[in-house]
C-alpha cells in the first residue's frame, strides 16, 4: 500500500484512505514527467508521487484550512499563474467539490497539461459536508464527463473507486 502521510491511519475513515490508495495505484502508469497538485492540500501522497515524477508542484490557496508549503499559491477558481502546456500529468484528489468554479480548474488543467498529459482527479459522490463554508457540489459520472469534454478532453473515462461503471 502507499504509505501516504495521513496523521492518524487509525482513524474512522481508514477504508476510505485504503479506498483512495488503490485508486492512486490503479492509475500510477500515468504519472510522470512534471506532475501538478492541484489542491493538494498538507500534499499526503507528494512522497508516492515522487516515485514516478520528476518533479511535483504543490498548488494550493493561501486560505487553505491545510498547513503546507505550496510551490504555487493560486485559487483554483481563477486562471492559474502556470504556463500553458507545462505539466505532463495533472492529479486532483477530493478537491473539486470545494470549488465554486468548477469548470475554472478543468480548463486550467487542461491548458497547463502538455499535449498527450493525463490528469487523475477524484471527488466524493456521497459524503458529509466538510470544511464548510467551502463544500459546494457532488457530482454524478454524466456531470464530471460533460465539465471534462467541455473543457477540452477527450478519452474521459469516470468510474467510481469501488464497483464497475464506467462512463
Amino acid at each position: 500500500m502507499i504509505s501516504a502521510n495521513h496523521s492518524n491511519r487509525r482513524h474512522s475513515n481508514w477504508l476510505i484512505y485504503n479506498i483512495n490508495d488503490r485508486f492512486l495505484e490503479r492509475y500510477s502508469a500515468y504519472y510522470q514527467g512534471v506532475l501538478h497538485d492541484l489542491g493538494c492540500g498538507e500534499a499526503p501522497y507528494k512522497d508516492y508521487f515522487l516515485k514516478y515524477v520528476d518533479q511535483y508542484i504543490a498548488v494550493d490557496w493561501a486560505e487553505s484550512m491545510h498547513k503546507a508549503d505550496f510551490d504555487i499559491v493560486a485559487d483554483l477558481n481563477q486562471v492559474l499563474p502556470i504556463v500553458s502546456e507545462t505539466a505532463d500529468t495533472v492529479v486532483s484528489l477530493s478537491v473539486m467539490e470545494h470549488l465554486c468554479e468548477p469548470q475554472v480548474m478543468l480548463n486550467e488543467a487542461f491548458r497547463i497539461l502538455k499535449p498527450g498529459g493525463a490528469i487523475i482527479l477524484q471527488v466524493p459522490w456521497q459524503w458529509k459536508i466538510h470544511e464548510e463554508p467551502y463544500d459546494f457540489f457532488r457530482y454524478t459520472p454524466y456531470g464530471l464527463k460533460y465539465m471534462f469534454e467541455k473543457a477540452g478532453f477527450s478519452s474521459v473515462c469516470v468510474e467510481p473507486q469501488v464497483g464497475f461503471r464506467c462512463v
